[in-house]
């Protein structure tokens, strides 16, 4: 992207953190206020978009900052560590939720459905405004944003069901229909978390990103002329949107190795947006590193 984009696109996430703090508060608030579990549950789902949002933000940031001597990949990593410690955090609250909604399916409290309603409406008001910001005019191929707005409409969904847990209590007087609501949105903040550590884990452990498949890898890399084995791969991530690779390729004497080495740049880069590539073009087999593809000699 060029910069007028990036500081487009930086101004919608800040808006959009904006807005959804405003609904942070206001549920934080009006589950002190209405006794409402399912509203506090949502919260803490409204606080993990927020999470996501700034995280994208700062992925957008971030990106733009140069590398320095001592941190030679920039500081990428910091999106894995912050991913991490709030997949934790979330996971925590989830339990939580999950066992009071447990108490109070087992003794029901009275909560003010009519206020519930009106908060819960509010959330969800404010969530389409949010979705609505960051996806006008276009730049939907941004990853970030992409994620940004999925989250958010998740949030709305889960606004829904306050919504109809409010209507329920508020025509019937039917209190379990709080913690019902609240079990399923502490699934959903735990599904979330669960995502967040995985795909951090991955990166931390510099495991092969889950958008990439080695075999596909290995099958392109060896379609460029001259190559004759490929061994000692490595594809790894320095956060979820900088995928890194090195490998040794044994090539043809006779072959043009620039040749080879730029045929296999290029489908690295066009196929699986990997850029960062070391590629080790050798005569022979060195005998570092397991062997993941050998042409058949005829």
């Amino acid at each position: 992207m060029i910069a007028h984009e990036v500081r487009v696109i930086e101004r919608r996430f800040s808006l959009a953190m904006i807005l959804t703090i405003s609904i942070l508060i206001a549920e934080l608030l009006g589950s002190w206020w209405t006794g409402s579990l399912a509203l506090l549950s949502d919260a803490a789902h409204v606080f993990l978009d927020l999470f996501a949002l700034g995280l994208s933000w700062f992925a957008i940031r971030i990106s733009a900052l140069p590398a320095s001597e001592r941190y030679s990949y920039g500081f990428h990593r910091f999106e894995v560590i912050a991913a991490l410690a709030n997949g934790l955090t979330l996971g925590f609250v989830a339990l939580v939720i999950l066992i009071e909604a447990y108490r109070r399916l087992l003794q029901p409290e009275p909560v003010k459905g009519l206020d519930l309603l009106l908060i819960a409406t509010f959330g969800l008001i404010v969530n389409l405004i949010v979705a609505f910001v960051l996806s006008r005019d276009g730049h939907m191929d941004d990853l970030n944003l992409r994620s940004a707005i999925l989250h958010v409409l998740g949030d709305a969904a889960a606004s829904l069901g306050v919504i109809a847990a409010a209507l329920v209590i508020w025509r019937t007087g039917w209190y379990p229909a709080d913690p019902i609501i609240s079990l399923l949105i502490s699934v959903m903040i735990f599904a979330g978390s669960y995502r967040l550590i995985k795909d951090s884990f991955r990166l931390i452990m510099e495991g092969v990103p889950e958008c990439i498949r080695t075999d596909e890898v290995v099958d392109q890399i060896s379609t460029a002329s001259g190559v004759i084995q490929v061994h000692d791969l490595h594809i790894w991530g320095v956060c979820s949107s900088n995928i890194l690779l090195s490998a040794h390729v044994v090539v043809s004497p006779e072959s043009d190795h620039q040749r080879t080495l730029s045929e296999i740049r290029d489908k690295l880069s066009s196929i699986f947006g990997i850029e960062h590539a070391t590629i080790q073009l050798e005569n022979e087999y060195c005998g570092q590193g397991r062997v993941v593809f050998q042409k058949r000699v005829d």
